[in-house]
């Protein structure tokens, strides 16, 4: 199934062709439809499948069975998905990679029946795999409520001043960063890896995970939702706890921006987060956890080490 490829990009279009083809496969049946219709709505939509490429990647590292990839690549792929459909109901998200989300087109509760239902079949992905089944399971299943317990904290934190950043490094850790961790963490389990190897993965998708969310809440300010394919304003009209407000904290002026206008007060933000240096110490600190997930790819060797970096490099140069 994984060939060798002539080059990075080359791989990781493999790797996006191959998942594409096998969530295709997935057999969904046509009743009811009231739960189907939208999970067939969510497998055919246009992801970057950015985790089933780092299990791959990170399972060619260690001569993982194709086959056990591929099946844990779609796990987190549909668990990916069932949080995201989730996350939109509950910060009120209209639009999702460039497409109305799942509750705008279908309404919450089909919504909430196809997020947990696409949860179910993840469980029922990952049970498949043939190699090291039980710890493969816990280890998704561990990310999985660790996901929920971010969630719960980013709702917890709204319009709450006094969060500071080590709490929201703690949220994000969890939110984003634990199923980017069992991600790199699913390749050496399945490689049958020592425990020493499999704490630097987890390392290193923790801390990419916290890059990524630092960059995700820049983007959502400093894009515009055609390019990011989602809601831009949502974070602003639920006062959410970003990276940016946090360190704004000390800068009395944030608090003078107080239009109802959301695109006024969105550029209202980005000029007061540029002039007062937050939106570059926010990319400094984004560079500091690069720097901390690079420096656990010592678990790879040869061109699996510089794959990786190349990952990074991708994940953290995406615009949208």
């Amino acid at each position: 199934m994984m060939s060798v490829t002539s080059s990075f990009s080359d791989l990781i279009k493999f790797i996006r062709s191959e998942t594409d083809h096998h969530l295709h496969k997935i057999e969904i049946p046509s009743e009811p439809e009231y739960v189907y219709s939208p999970i067939r709505y969510v497998l055919k939509g246009k992801g970057k499948r950015l985790r089933p490429v780092l299990v791959h990647l990170s399972g060619r590292g260690f001569d993982a069975d194709p086959l056990d990839l591929m099946q844990a690549a779609m796990a987190v792929e549909l668990l990916h998905n069932f949080t995201l459909i989730h996350d939109d109901i509950m910060d009120n998200d209209d639009t999702r990679h460039g497409q109305p989300a799942v509750h705008k087109k279908f309404g919450q509760d089909g919504a909430i029946l196809a997020g947990d239902s696409m949860f179910t079949m993840a469980q029922l992905m990952i049970g498949q795999v043939g190699e090291n089944t039980v710890p493969a399971f816990t280890a998704f299943n561990q990310a999985a409520l660790a996901v929920c317990e971010g969630q719960a904290l980013d709702l917890q934190f709204e319009r709450d001043t006094s969060v500071t950043l080590d709490q929201y490094l703690d949220m994000v850790g969890k939110k984003t960063g634990a199923l980017i961790s069992v991600c790199a963490e699913l390749g050496g389990i399945l490689g049958r890896e020592s425990d020493e190897t499999l704490m630097g993965l987890r390392y290193y998708g923790t801390n990419l995970g916290k890059a990524f969310q630092i960059q995700d809440d820049m983007l959502e300010l400093y894009s515009d939702e055609d390019k990011l394919g989602k809601s831009t304003h949502s974070d602003i009209q639920s006062d959410k706890q970003t990276i940016l407000s946090i360190l704004a904290r000390n800068h009395d002026g944030r608090a003078e921006i107080q239009s109802e206008d959301p695109n006024e007060k969105q550029a209202a933000l980005r000029e007061f987060y540029e002039t007062t240096g937050i939106r570059e110490r926010a990319l400094e600190l984004c560079g500091e956890y690069v720097k901390k997930a690079n420096d656990s790819l010592n678990v790879f060797n040869g061109e699996h080490k510089d794959n990786m970096e190349q990952f990074t490099s991708m994940v953290l140069n995406r615009k949208h």
